[in-house]
């Protein structure tokens, strides 16, 4: 009985340990967000913080049953990308 307790820690501890991986991974890879984005003429269309404040707000709604973006949550909405 012990040694399918040992066998149950090892593997739960190696799941978590693929399961940080992999979201360090994600989180470093992540798509960046633009500071601006800046019309041809130059003037600043959108600043940072609008960006941010929709992606609150696309988050609060529950974006990923809305659509996704980049593939994110696609079995459920459809993808914008």
């Amino acid at each position: 009985m012990k040694r399918l307790w040992m066998a149950f820690v090892a593997v739960m501890v190696l799941s978590f340990l693929v399961l940080g991986w992999i979201g360090t991974r994600i989180y470093q890879e992540m798509p960046p967000i633009p500071e601006k984005i800046v019309m041809t003429d130059g003037q600043t269309f959108i600043g940072s913080g609008e960006i941010t404040a929709g992606q609150n707000v696309w988050q609060s709604m529950g974006g990923m049953e809305v659509g996704s973006i980049w593939g994110h949550g696609s079995y459920v909405a459809p993808d914008w990308t």
